[in-house]
């Protein structure tokens, strides 16, 4: 009992001296890392500007109309949310199956989710047009409307993951700063409980969508389950070309092949599987006709002259469709390169299909089937731009910070040696 007590005192201790320490490190770098940084906040900043005018006009400054009332923000946070969920395929193998080379990868995408999340975040700060009135949802003080409301509980579930994943990191993280072998009691419950966490933001999005009963695009009892296809693409996708990318800024941080050969294994299942639900969805809206069907028949084909949707989704269905086949090739398991195009097509289409291909069908025809276009605007591609460098801020600050203590090269027993 006393090694414990002097053990948590330490730990206690070595707290002010390792936050000290991760705040020099956020500010300092190589050539490389002061031009990525620059141009993100570069982005970031012209995204910000564009909403300090969207904040003074209005939403008039976007394209979103009384008809179609969600558009490239909310777009982008559907996708954010996937990318989010599907970082969990790290978790997965490292800890159900207990995967040894995973476990030295599991924290990317750790990282890659709480990132995932601040996008998701930023995105419907933007869509709010008012975002002073979020108050309106704070317990206590507004209405929540839970259980009742399917947005109450994507905003359970979304800062819920966020919580469960910075507690997760940032205490393997400090565990690994102090030298000491973490209790499991203190983050592998957390673990177990993100891996249906993650299944669950997804699947409240989609039931959001699918609850609602105006929009007969949405009302697709395989909605969900697409969802949880495509994140499982999108997610270990972006990680496999985050873990090359690593390896080639980073050559002293060394992993194995296994992760990536694991991940991209996921990925020739689910790519398949989301290919077989869309073409399933897709048969039951043409092949039964009816008057639901404009929807469909407007984003593939167009409606009375009207197509600005019909590029987008039959591009995502051309690279969904090319990474399948790439992914399947003998040479990507051999050839990084094949592998990486395998990955840029797939997460790309994804972000097409979830995006532009799902959320703005929804609302085309309008209930009063009118056919009301919906074409971002400027600012829109501005701000989303801006949100996204913000994202990689976040992502690149975190894997710059986590990286030498996961290697050693940053430990409390290193910074309490003297100086030669």
């Amino acid at each position: 009992m006393p090694s414990m007590t002097r053990t948590r005192d330490s730990a206690i201790l070595s707290y002010p001296r390792f936050l000290a320490r991760m705040i020099r490190m956020a500010f300092t770098g190589g050539v490389r890392f002061y031009v990525g940084m620059t141009a993100l906040t570069a982005l970031s900043l012209v995204g910000l500007n564009a909403w300090t005018h969207q904040l003074v006009d209005g939403l008039a400054r976007t394209a979103m109309t009384d008809h179609v009332s969600w558009g490239l923000y909310i777009a982008n946070f559907t996708f954010g949310v996937g990318l989010a969920a599907g970082a969990v395929m790290m978790v997965i193998p490292s800890y159900l199956y207990d995967d040894e080379e995973m476990h030295d990868v599991v924290l990317i995408g750790e990282l890659l989710a709480i990132a995932a999340i601040v996008v998701c975040i930023g995105f419907i700060v933007v869509d709010l047009g008012r975002p002073d009135r979020f108050w309106h949802i704070v317990p206590g003080i507004g209405r929540f409307n839970w259980p009742i409301s399917m947005l109450a509980w994507d905003v359970i579930v979304l800062n819920g993951y966020l919580a469960l994943n910075l507690h997760i990191t940032g205490y393997l993280v400090y565990m690994k700063y102090l030298g000491q072998r973490p209790r499991k009691r203190w983050y592998l419950p957390f673990v177990f409980l993100s891996i249906g966490w993650a299944i669950s933001i997804h699947s409240v999005t989609a039931f959001l969508y699918g609850g609602l009963g105006g929009r007969p695009f949405w009302n697709s009892a395989l909605l969900a389950p697409r969802f949880i296809a495509s994140a499982f693409i999108s997610g270990p996708a972006f990680v496999i070309l985050l873990l090359q990318a690593i390896r080639r800024v980073v050559p002293e941080y060394r992993f194995g092949e296994g992760p990536v050969r694991t991940l991209a294994g996921f990925i020739r299942v689910t790519i398949l599987v989301n290919l077989f639900m869309f073409g399933s969805e897709q048969f039951t809206e043409f092949y039964s006709g009816g008057a639901h069907v404009s929807a469909a028949r407007y984003l593939f084909f167009g409606l009375h002259g009207k197509h600005a949707l019909v590029p987008w989704i039959w591009t995502a269905l051309g690279l969904n469709v090319a990474s399948a086949i790439l992914v399947h090739l003998p040479q990507s398991r051999t050839r990084p390169a094949v592998l990486s195009l395998a990955c840029v097509c797939a997460f790309t289409g994804v972000w097409i299909e979830k995006g532009m291909g799902l959320i703005i069908p929804g609302f085309v025809p309008s209930a009063l089937h009118e056919v009301v276009e919906y074409v971002p605007s400027l600012t829109e591609w501005k701000i989303t731009v801006g949100v996204w460098a913000f994202g990689g801020m976040v992502l690149v600050l975190a894997i710059k910070l986590v990286l030498p203590v996961l290697s050693g090269r940053v430990t409390v027993a290193r910074e309490s040696l003297p100086p030669p």
